[in-house]
């Protein structure tokens, strides 16, 4: 069995008698099954550039101002603890979580589906691969 057909199997497996298309439902079912199985202490990443960096990663956006800017807002550069998870969905269904940033201990609500553990060997990372593919996917 290969890995995405795994990985499908562990997703259908959380979703039981859901689909596997995003709706309010699944993403809920999917929250509680995170939050039954994140192991804490939880570091994540970006998986790739939040949408307000994207004008200064890929755009024309000014270094200096992107760099003045990522001291007020999260990048998806930065590291974060995972806190705890918000009790509702953004509006694409996405899960909504609370982290905070270790340089300098700012919070910020995030979307679940924009981070990756930042330790590719624990149990967390397969987790939040398995939900950030199924979300993008769906």
């Amino acid at each position: 069995m290969g890995e995405l057909d795994k990985q499908d199997k562990r997703i259908k497996q959380i979703l039981g008698r859901f689909d596997m298309e995003v709706s309010e439902d699944s993403s809920l079912k999917y929250m509680d099954y995170l939050k039954r199985n994140i192991e804490f202490p939880c570091q994540l990443t970006g998986i790739e550039d939040f949408p307000w960096e994207e004008y200064y990663v890929f755009g024309p956006g000014s270094k200096k101002e992107y760099e003045k800017l990522k001291k007020k807002q999260p990048s998806y550069k930065d590291t974060f603890n995972l806190v705890g998870f918000e009790n509702e969905l953004d509006e694409n269904n996405d899960i909504l979580v609370k982290v905070e940033r270790l340089s300098d201990k700012k919070k910020f609500i995030l979307s679940l589906a924009d981070l990756k553990s930042s330790d590719g060997e624990s149990k967390n990372y397969q987790l939040l691969d398995d939900y950030s593919v199924w979300f993008v996917n769906n």
